[in-house]
């Protein structure tokens, strides 16, 4: 037992851990406290006593008992630990009463951090922070913004739930519907967060926790197109991420993946959402997204792929999602089509300047159309905004290609 296998473990049980105590204490920086004393108590005893026979629940009972001890040191803690008792006597008769809830801590502390009563961004970066078990500057990183920043919209965000006396409960059927859109878009950070380190096992626990919690989702909302949609998405995406990364740690892009080793599987079945979803005629951003992925997975190259449909899927999430990441995306399957001068035309001016995936496709554009100097600068500036290591060192090593020699 040593400090990595502690820290997979932390990923994996950390937002159970923080959930189960929030719902026991009703205090969200107690229970934060509490399940990272434990976690330290792990890394001390665990290496020498061995690993407990369920790591998760060794977690989770002692973040509670950690957290019971510190309120008994404290004026208020007489009548916390009398409501605790009453809380537990309760539970199973509570739990029992919960028609048509879903029986997980951690789906209810997504709605508590995902309530109107918070902004969105908010609501999403909470989320990640206290079920992703993301670190500030994870979170500050999937926001684009300075760490100092986010770590004072956590603060502001904990403190407007506790204020707010914002329940901890999974919403009514008649709120549910318009509490999703948030829900949704945390889902799909969690598993980019994850996503972006494709071969690392913190990577591994964050995809999967992302594609578990959607699937929960789906089972509680079977009606609701969007979460279906957003777990095809998840699945299709998932199903190459093991081929973004070359043996030698590299980034390698779709038109250089190994297709042959992508999970068939997970294709069916994300295929086999995406069918069913369209068939409501009730298209959404996930579902189109999740059927543009589909018609790439349908592909065994990138010359086999159909473009036009691409483009025309793309054409639908303008109507839904008019955004510049949205044109930059059908500009590029225009580019496969038509050539790299048509799609550079229609992606000057767009307003991307800090997106290092603009860049990025600028500067493939201008390599194909021999502008060699222009696509070195492009790919500079591309690695300089990149948020990763694995996507820098290939935007730098793409630049290195270009240059004089």
């Amino acid at each position: 037992m040593d400090d990595a296998q502690v820290g997979r473990i932390f990923r994996e049980a950390s937002g159970r851990s923080v959930a189960t105590v929030i719902r026991i204490l009703g205090d969200i920086d107690l229970a934060e406290d509490a399940v990272q004393e434990a976690f330290a108590l792990a890394l001390r005893r665990w290496p020498g006593d061995g690993l407990p026979p369920n790591p998760g629940g060794w977690i989770t009972t002692t973040a509670r008992n950690f957290a019971i001890d510190k309120l008994r040191r404290e004026s208020r803690g007489r009548e916390l630990i009398r409501d605790v008792a009453v809380l537990r006597r309760g539970e199973d008769q509570r739990h029992l009463e919960e028609v048509g809830s879903v029986q997980d801590d951690r789906l209810r502390l997504i709605f508590i951090c995902c309530h109107p009563a918070l902004s969105t961004e908010a609501q999403v970066a909470l989320t990640l922070r206290l079920l992703g078990g993301l670190s500030t500057a994870e979170v500050a990183r999937a926001f684009l913004v300075a760490e100092p920043t986010m770590a004072q919209r956590l603060v502001r965000a904990k403190r407007k739930i506790t204020a707010a006396r914002i329940p901890y409960r999974v919403p009514s059927a008649r709120d549910l519907p318009q509490r999703l859109r948030p829900v949704l878009a945390v889902l799909y950070l969690i598993y980019n967060a994850g996503a972006e380190n494709p071969a690392s096992a913190e990577g591994d626990v964050l995809c999967g926790e992302a594609i578990r919690l959607a699937r929960l989702l789906a089972s509680l909302m079977a009606e609701e197109p969007e979460v279906a949609g957003l777990l095809a998405l998840l699945l299709l995406t998932e199903s190459r991420r093991r081929t973004r990364v070359a043996a030698d740690g590299g980034l390698v892009l779709l038109r250089d993946q190994d297709r042959t080793r992508w999970d068939r599987a997970m294709i069916s079945e994300g295929h086999a959402i995406v069918r069913a979803c369209l068939r409501r005629d009730q298209p959404g951003p996930y579902q189109l997204q999740a059927a543009i992925n589909a018609v790439h997975t349908d592909a065994n190259s990138t010359a086999a792929t159909d473009w036009s449909q691409v483009i025309a899927l793309c054409d639908q999430l303008l109507t839904v999602t008019p955004t510049p990441v949205v044109v930059l995306n059908r500009a590029i399957a225009v580019g496969e089509l038509d050539g790299p001068a048509t799609a550079f035309a229609l992606i000057d001016g767009l307003d991307l300047a800090n997106y290092h995936l603009f860049h990025a496709t600028r500067a493939d554009l201008l390599r194909r159309l021999q502008r060699h100097d222009e696509a070195m600068n492009a790919y500079e500036t591309a690695a300089s905004l990149a948020p990763t290591e694995i996507e820098r060192n290939f935007l730098t090593r793409q630049a290195r290609l270009l240059a004089p020699s």
